[in-house]
């Protein structure tokens, strides 16, 4: 559809155009498509209007595109004034615990919804502000940031599935996978994210405009255009979506490194078979989950998904017009400033992470006194706690936790949550809770009792099970503060997600699941009726989506049955030590799982993992060995990661109104060119000097696939129920997350004033932060950026904020991005240092011993339980 605005005299019109699109042939909620419709406002009504919406601070954001405006004027008298009160009392109680909500709109409903005599502005005024709120209500996007980037009509003719965007999304697909699987060992890790293939897809989508010929073709009576005109908005997201499916690392990498590498198991079994095998089952059984998923979290306008919002920015700047607008002393384009700071991320990044690396590791308080042990413990950013007001000078660290794309109330609940895990750590180092002052404070290994990291190969026998004498006569495995906090956390974050999505969305759920399986009965019914599962939701986005042929559930359930086979040929022709019923199980519990946890990373932007959760279970499905363990591990994490983000990649393609059916087939494509790929990188990285070792010279020092190693050796080998005798307060952490679930859910239904912004689930996240080598170093930054950018910028300037902040974040990582790569493939790679104070200095002192421990081993040589006073 093409929308204009025609001005005639005294009378502003906004007319819809309908181009010939057959079956246009409902009017639902205001929504006219079979023919073309004015709706007019006389010039005097319209000086009103936006003189109001001018002084409206919540709704200040709408005067940045004037068709949002245009848009926005023509619906104000579609409904009465008890329709625009009816609308507003629905929007205040479906937005009830809403955390995205804006607090203003929130208090001014509750006002207009009191009367005029309440609401103290005189009639006029009430009656303006009444229709003005619902009409957006309505009509739009209820969210600041979701109108900022997305439009509230759609044109339906745009081309979207076309060869040239099919190329560009492959090609880059394949670089963008390889570069990716490279890098994802490195810490901090380096990526290509969707802003830096946003912005090199651009270029190609402009030339390949200029460069192909003006052909078309017919296949199987569909109209193939080889050049359908100027390279369209659509065709830039779907590249783009393709690129997000199938450009991502693959997680079999960290599995295969613990597999294979002989400081690992040493399994010389692991070859490209069972890399692509793993690929397959792991990542498409991820992307059918993610079909099923659509009603809980696509459709549901709840479903923010902040951290996509900054995709749908950057590529409306680089192929939407935009209107001038000088806001807040600002008239840059949001084009030209985007491009300002990727130049300057480039050129700085160079600073930090070659030329004076200090910046990055600013650990500015332990050069006081490099040699003092407790200055280092508590404020270093290596081996301590990182208690540190300005840690690091460098984007890819105070980019990790997000800071520009979450909303500021998950950036707060989960530094609150990082800042508390600081105290516990401390506070069981010194009181050397369960010998924790005997070992390092903050990493993922597993200790023996004499401080040396465990060694597995005197507790196996030559099947690689557990020799439970041998273990009897050498040591019980003792886990660092750090890594304890991060187990107990997990597990409280299974039953806390959960617990709390059941008692707060409960009618969604059921809403939802009974709409899944009366699709799946009736789905050739619903064929031939025109049914559709967006028939059960009534806001703009579902109702201009709605025109386009929907995906049948049976096509995803097809894909996770393929997806099904490849797991039972892993199972069968690997020697991974696990029955094949473990992988019926373990694709049930994340199946269950999934659904909690993509709800709140839909409102949040926080993932809940349950990797971890999937190594306790794989202790007891293959109890004694390690090895087998691994393969839970394997599919729990990631069918996790991959349904989420395929999910979240189907609401991109939501937002943008792209053909569903068209999003299903460039994922499915993008993904299966994704599994050959990166399994050639991760041969690539099993080539590097010294992989996965903490002197590796170029940070390749694994801290994931080390964490995978020893806690597969603490559950796996040893067992769970061995490790909860030893430690009994992690498995009361599965009750407490059940607990605080039930305690939470009344507080914050009838004292929402006080705990509509506190989220229990994000504040443990942070606490789930620490057992890797990450601490407070890596997110103290971030929070100042959240704290001035999502808090203070939002709440006093909205239209700057809704105009440049997203394409802030999308310019400083793209340009980081671009450097980071450089300065490896041309420098780092080929062995080119720089040596000075500005490079030396953070890693002088014992901040950088990996080894640093608060006490020191008693005289005997050992610490903790003897031979014979441990299971």
């Amino acid at each position: 559809m093409n929308d204009f605005i025609e001005k005639k005299g005294n009378v502003v019109t906004v007319e819809r155009e309908v181009l010939e699109k057959p079956n246009f042939s409902s009017e639902k909620n205001g929504f006219v498509t079979e023919s073309s419709q004015s709706i007019s406002l006389t010039a005097e009504e319209r000086e009103k209007f936006l003189n109001r919406i001018m002084e409206s601070k919540e709704l200040e954001d709408i005067g940045a595109s004037d068709l949002q405006l245009e848009y926005l004027l023509s619906k104000l008298h579609i409904l009465s004034l008890d329709e625009c009160i009816a609308e507003i009392k629905e929007a205040a109680s479906y937005h009830r615990d809403d955390y995205n909500y804006p607090i203003e709109t929130r208090s001014k409903i509750s006002r207009l919804l009191k009367g005029p005599m309440e609401y103290g502005l005189g009639q006029e005024l009430y009656e303006i502000d009444l229709r003005l709120e619902a009409t957006l209500n309505k009509f739009n996007s209820p969210y600041p940031e979701v109108r900022a980037v997305t439009d509230p009509t759609d044109d339906f003719f745009a081309p979207v599935e076309t060869p040239r965007a099919y190329f560009l999304g492959l090609f880059w697909v394949v670089v963008g996978s390889f570069i990716n699987e490279v890098f994802l060992t490195r810490q901090p890790s380096l990526s290509i994210k969707s802003a830096v293939f946003q912005i090199l897809v651009y270029p190609g989508g402009k030339l390949l405009e200029r460069i192909v010929p003006n052909k078309t073709y017919y296949f199987r009576g569909r109209k193939l255009a080889l050049n359908p005109g100027p390279w369209s908005y659509k065709e830039q997201m779907f590249a783009t979506i393709m690129i997000n499916a199938g450009a991502n690392f693959a997680n079999i990498e960290n599995h295969t490194l613990v597999y294979k590498l002989p400081q690992f198991f040493a399994q010389t079994w692991v070859n490209f078979g069972f890399m692509l095998v793993a690929n397959v089952s792991t990542q498409f059984f991820g992307f059918g989950v993610a079909g099923i998923l659509r009603r809980w979290v696509i459709y549901e306008k709840k479903a923010v998904w902040p951290t996509i919002l900054p995709t749908l920015t950057l590529n409306r700047v680089l192929l939407q017009p935009e209107e001038k607008h000088k806001i807040h002393g600002w008239s840059i384009s949001r084009y030209r400033f985007f491009w300002y700071t990727l130049a300057g991320a480039f050129v700085y990044f160079w600073l930090p992470d070659f030329l004076f690396t200090a910046l990055s590791t600013f650990n500015w308080i332990t050069w006081i006194a490099p040699k003092n042990k407790i200055l280092a413990l508590i404020t270093g950013s290596k081996t301590g706690m990182g208690f540190n007001p300005i840690p690091s000078f460098d984007w890819t660290v105070i980019n990790y936790s997000g800071p520009l794309t979450k909303p500021f109330f998950a950036s707060a609940n989960q530094y609150a949550g990082v800042m508390f895990g600081a105290f516990l750590i401390i506070g069981m180092v010194w009181k050397n809770y369960k010998w924790t002052g005997y070992l390092p404070m903050n990493t993922s290994t597993v200790y023996a009792n004499n401080g040396l990291k465990y060694n597995m190969s005197r507790i196996t026998n030559k099947n690689d099970r557990l020799d439970v004498e041998a273990y009897r006569a050498y040591s019980a495995p003792y886990f660092t503060a750090g890594n304890l906090l991060r187990e107990g956390s997990s597990y409280c974050m299974v039953t806390l997600s959960f617990t709390s999505i059941l008692l707060s969305d409960y009618k969604l759920l059921w809403t939802s699941m009974k709409g899944f399986f009366r699709a799946l009965k009736n789905w050739r019914k619903n064929k031939l009726t025109g049914t559709s599962s967006f028939d059960d939701f009534d806001d703009p986005m579902s109702l201009m989506i709605r025109e386009y042929e929907e995906v049948p559930d049976w096509w995803f359930f097809v894909i996770l049955i393929v997806s099904l086979v490849f797991g039972i040929i892993l199972f069968e022709v690997y020697p991974i030590v696990a029955s094949i019923w473990v992988l019926f199980a373990v694709f049930g519990i994340s199946l269950l799982l999934l659904i909690p946890s993509t709800v709140i990373y839909s409102v949040t932007g926080y993932q809940v993992a349950f990797n971890d959760l999937m190594v306790v279970l794989g202790g007891y499905f293959v109890p004694g060995s390690g090895i087998g363990n691994i393969i839970g591990r394997l599919y729990g994490w990631n069918i996790d990661e991959q349904a989420e983000s395929f999910v979240s990649d189907l609401k991109l393609a939501h937002y943008a109104k792209l053909p569903p059916r068209a999003v299903f087939r460039g994922q499915v494509i993008a993904t299966a060119v994704n599994c050959l790929v990166t399994v050639g990188g991760v041969n690539v990285v099993l080539g590097l000097n010294r992989i996965c070792y903490n002197d590796q010279p170029d940070k390749f020092v694994c801290a994931y696939p080390n964490s995978i190693y020893n806690t597969s050796l603490f559950y796996g080998l040893v067992g769970p129920d061995r490790v909860f005798s030893m430690y009994p307060g992690l498995k009361y952490c599965f009750l407490a997350g059940v607990l605080i679930g039930i305690v939470y859910h009344p507080l914050q239904r009838y004292f929402p004033r006080i705990f509509r912004t506190i989220h229990p689930v994000v504040i443990l996240s942070g606490v789930y932060v620490y057992g890797q080598s990450y601490n407070l170093s890596y997110y103290t930054m971030g929070f100042w950026f959240a704290l001035f950018f999502m808090y203070y910028v939002r709440k006093r300037y909205l239209n700057w904020w809704t105009k440049y902040v997203y394409v802030l974040t999308s310019g400083l990582t793209a340009g980081t991005a671009f450097a980071a790569i450089i300065i490896f493939g041309s420098i780092s790679y080929t062995g080119t240092s720089v040596k000075w104070w500005g490079t030396t200095v953070s890693t002088a002192g014992i901040d950088a011993v990996a080894t640093t421990t608060l006490f020191d081993i008693p005289e005997s040589g050992t610490f903790g339980l003897q031979v014979g006073e441990f299971q």
